[in-house]
Order: C-alpha cells, then structure tokens, then sequence
C-alpha cells in the first residue's frame, strides 16, 4: 500500500466535497451536485478497496499464520458487514 497514492486521493475528495459545498451554496442544478456527490462516494469507495485488499493480503495472512486466526475471522466479518451498508 502506498501511503502517499492514498493521501493524494483523499486529497482530491476533500476538494470535490469543498466543491459540493459550493454548488449548494451557490444554488447549482440538483443534477451536477447528484453527480459530484456521487464521485465522491466513488473516491470514497475505490480508497476503501484499496485498504481492504491491503489488510487482507498483509494483516489477515499474519494473523492467519500466527494464532490470531479468530482475531482475523472478526476482522473479516467486520468489514463485510460494513461493506454491506
């Protein structure tokens, strides 16, 4: 995982999500903000991918390894059920 891609990301979403407070507050076409909202839940979603698969192919294979199966079983579950909501 490269912190640095990461951050960058996130960068452009604080700036898309500054972007959508300008749109609303300068009364912009309910359209384009659905749209930037929605690229922003996009952003949001591809960083949580990327961590995800980072904690499974690092993390979760250590605890595996080690005796920290039951540890990594929650972990796993935790992040299903919030990928579910």
């Amino acid at each position: 995982m490269e912190k640095e891609k990461l951050i960058r990301r996130l960068k452009i979403i604080e700036g898309q999500v500054r972007g959508l407070q300008e749109m609303i507050k300068n009364d912009k076409y309910c359209v384009d903000i659905i749209t930037q909202s929605s690229a922003v839940k996009q952003g949001l979603s591809n960083v949580e991918d990327i961590l995800l698969e980072h904690h499974l192919g690092h993390c979760v294979v250590k605890q595996m390894k080690g005796d920290e199966s039951p540890k990594a079983v929650a972990e796993i579950l935790k992040v299903y059920q919030l990928k579910r909501k």
